[in-house]
């Protein structure tokens, strides 16, 4: 099990991009969250095996329809043991 933080900027806020990760979040089993930074970025926390955190940044560096990901900063973190999926 391991921990990933991604800072996500371009045009990611007010396109679902908070919405669209937590439901691919809970498709993929991976525990975490997302929130909108009040400098335009969403921020997200990813916990689970490595095949969940690569799909949860496959799918940051892209982002749902409307969304124009411009750079995605990944940062692995120590583990907290986080359950479920929330946006904050």
């Amino acid at each position: 099990m391991a921990r990933c933080r991604v800072i996500v900027q371009g045009r990611v806020q007010g396109v679902y991009f908070r919405g669209a990760t937590r439901e691919r979040a809970r498709a993929e089993g991976a525990a975490g969250w997302v929130r909108n930074r009040p400098d335009g970025t969403v921020e997200a926390v990813f916990e689970g095996d490595e095949a969940q955190l690569e799909a949860m940044r496959s799918f940051c560096r892209h982002g749902p329809r409307g969304a124009r990901v411009d750079r995605v900063d990944e940062h692995p973190e120590p583990m907290e043991g986080l359950t479920g999926f929330e946006i904050r």
